[in-house]
């Protein structure tokens, strides 16, 4: 098989396979969480119960991803997707059995399946990015990050309307949303396993030899002499700084709001604007980072993020809120999409799954973190606390940055006078 083989409507078929999985997962994923806090605290017995569920879904996403990029390679892309899909799927099962059943064990085990799940769902911007050459890479990955808009918009939309239909078909409302996410999970499962052919596996290894990273006959490099190289080093911070600042701040506001008064439709406004910053503008990032450079991009998103970190504690106003969540959702947009390209351009075809599955790990690790120590913080020296451990942690990414310019300046050979 020649480069020739690999046409545009090969590339626009996968991509448009991948989007439209990623869109159903993401829109099943919001569903299935929006009742999740209060139907655990009503399993377990206690509001102390609340959070247990969306830990274990942090923890599964973790544990599943490098094992997953690892059958990435063994079984190749399309059977990797569909395994994940098929986790996320019988978590979906299994917590209807739960709910039904009255089990917080059963949910909670369920809630890891579905965090397992997307440990896979999440590395499909790295699939889509390998069919396309390195000039169209961050323009993809972009697309598929604005496939989670459709799981904001869409997620919750289909909460009251799946009760009903639950409670009309003898189950139990509360199972409505993942009953949703159940038909939602099977669609993406049966879209990747039909559609996602050829295996961009095989797309990607006729990309690469077309314009090699590294000589087609060099054995992939084992992990760690990845991660030692300054690319990989840099691109891997920029994801999961990016990912720790956005859910330190991201997490921890609604209390903030609560604790000055502001009421539900206020804490909505607020979080809808940060997920259009997160989102909404994906295509476009791909764009500028396809145009002006990943690293300008990264430098743009660490002085945003730093930019959210000054303005969210000072004042408790609706409209500073919004702004500051929108540019700390814009931040981590850059910072996600930038740092996601530059690993892309950092692998070989052969070392990619593994590299970019272990780089999820930490991703993962990242938004657990955040998750669960942004109380803490807070509960010491309020926003303002919080916002100073992010604005320390964007800083941090300046640093990386810095040290990434001067290594680049020290290893590039100098020009030949004319």
């Amino acid at each position: 098989m020649t480069t020739a083989t690999v046409s545009h409507s090969v590339r626009q078929r996968l991509t448009g396979a991948l989007f439209i999985s990623q869109s159903l997962f993401s829109a099943a994923m919001i569903a299935a969480f929006t009742l999740s806090p209060i139907l655990a605290a009503e399993l377990g017995g206690s509001d102390s119960a609340a959070g247990v569920p969306n830990t274990l879904t942090l923890l599964g996403r973790a544990a599943a991803a490098y094992p997953i990029g690892w059958l990435f390679d063994k079984v190749g892309r399309r059977l990797g997707l569909t395994i994940g899909f098929a986790l996320a799927l019988a978590g979906a099962v299994l917590t209807v059995w739960a709910v039904m059943n009255g089990s917080f064990i059963g949910f909670c085990a369920g809630a890891a399946l579905m965090g397992m799940g997307r440990g896979g769902s999440d590395q499909a911007r790295y699939v889509a990015a390998e069919v396309q050459t390195a000039d169209r890479r961050a323009k993809v990955i972009g697309l598929m990050v604005f496939a989670g808009t459709v799981g904001a918009v869409g997620g919750p939309a289909l909460v009251a309307p799946s009760v009903r239909l639950a409670e009309a078909g003898n189950f139990l409302g509360d199972t409505g949303p993942y009953l949703a996410a159940i038909g939602l999970y099977a669609l993406g499962l049966v879209t990747i396993f039909f559609f996602l052919r050829p295996d961009p596996k095989q797309v990607s290894r006729i990309v690469e030899a077309e314009n090699p990273i590294k000589e087609p006959d060099v054995p992939a490099r084992p992990l760690t002499k990845i991660f030692s190289q300054p690319e990989v080093l840099l691109a891997v911070a920029a994801m999961t700084i990016g990912q720790l600042v956005m859910a330190l701040i991201m997490v921890i506001t609604p209390l903030h709001m609560d604790h000055n008064n502001h009421g539900t439709e206020a804490v909505s406004l607020v979080i809808m604007a940060h997920t259009l910053g997160m989102f909404g503008l994906s295509s476009v990032t791909g764009w500028l980072i396809d145009r002006y450079g990943r690293i300008p991009l990264i430098v743009a998103g660490a002085a945003i993020l730093i930019i959210s970190g000054i303005l969210a504690p000072l004042s408790v106003a609706v409209p500073n809120l919004a702004v500051a969540l929108f540019l700390l959702g814009l931040g981590w947009n850059f910072c996600f999409i930038a740092g996601s390209s530059l690993l892309a351009d950092a692998l070989a075809a052969r070392e990619r799954a593994r590299a970019q599955g272990a780089s999820e790990v930490l991703v993962s690790l990242a938004t657990g973190v955040g998750s669960l120590g942004t109380g803490a913080v807070f509960n010491q020296g309020g926003m303002t606390a919080v916002a100073a451990v992010g604005i320390a942690l964007s800083l941090l990414l300046v640093a990386a940055l810095f040290w990434f310019n001067r290594l680049q300046q020290h290893t590039t050979p100098p020009t030949a006078p004319a």
